[in-house]
């Protein structure tokens, strides 16, 4: 069972956001390793994110700011912006 599938129930859940796909296996190398920590996805543009935002509800967006199509910042304008998510503080 991999750390997407399952995780502690107080964990961490994260969502890793970059278009190469080198640096996103690094970085869940290196977040898998942490036990409060889970990565429940990953994207490579911020048109994905969003959408993977949407779907995973992640803790945390860990994302790169220039990626091709949708940057980050574009991205991460989006995500934040309020919405009536229930059990959501925007």
């Amino acid at each position: 069972m991999s750390a997407v599938e399952a995780g502690p129930a107080s964990s961490i859940g994260v969502l890793i956001v970059d278009d190469q796909a080198l640096v996103r296996a690094g970085f869940r190398m290196i977040l898998e390793i942490e036990p409060d920590l889970r990565v429940v996805g990953e994207a490579v543009d911020g048109d994905q994110a969003v959408a993977q935002v949407a779907a995973l509800g992640p803790d945390v967006v860990l994302m790169d700011v220039r990626m091709p199509g949708t940057d980050g910042v574009a991205a991460t304008r989006r995500i934040s912006w309020p919405t009536p998510r229930a059990g959501r503080a925007w």
